[in-house]
């Protein structure tokens, strides 16, 4: 299997790893068919995504999924998060093997856990 430059730079040192004490929203998504679980945390303010963060338990492509989809939505509105596709993210990093797609989507769904989470 082949990961491109950007999937291996992300892996290799992610941005935003760790987590957030005192975090607006918590939210976590797991796969069991390919053992990853992936939480993220929010810090809102104005409606903003002020800081972010992310724990990953996985394979190469769920950290770096994690560590890309936290850059592309660090700083944005909650709305504008919610926005944020798994195709844009597959394109950040340059592409994933077919087989790791469904990684893409944890990093999503944690997401949208945690803005669902906050907005509630």
């Amino acid at each position: 299997m082949q990961y491109s430059k950007q999937v291996l730079k992300h892996f290799k040192n992610p941005h935003n790893q760790g987590n957030i004490k005192n975090a607006d929203a918590i939210g976590q998504a797991g796969n069991l068919k390919c053992g990853d679980v992936m939480k993220i945390y929010l810090k809102i303010k104005d409606n903003k995504i002020k800081d972010i963060k992310f724990e990953t338990l996985g394979c190469a492509a769920a950290i770096a999924v994690s560590s890309a989809t936290t850059d592309m939505i660090k700083g944005k509105t909650i709305d504008e998060a919610k926005k944020l596709t798994k195709e844009k993210i597959i394109k950040k990093l340059g592409g994933l093997p077919p087989v790791k797609v469904h990684c893409s989507m944890l990093a999503l769904e944690a997401l949208h856990e945690a803005i669902k989470k906050y907005k509630s």
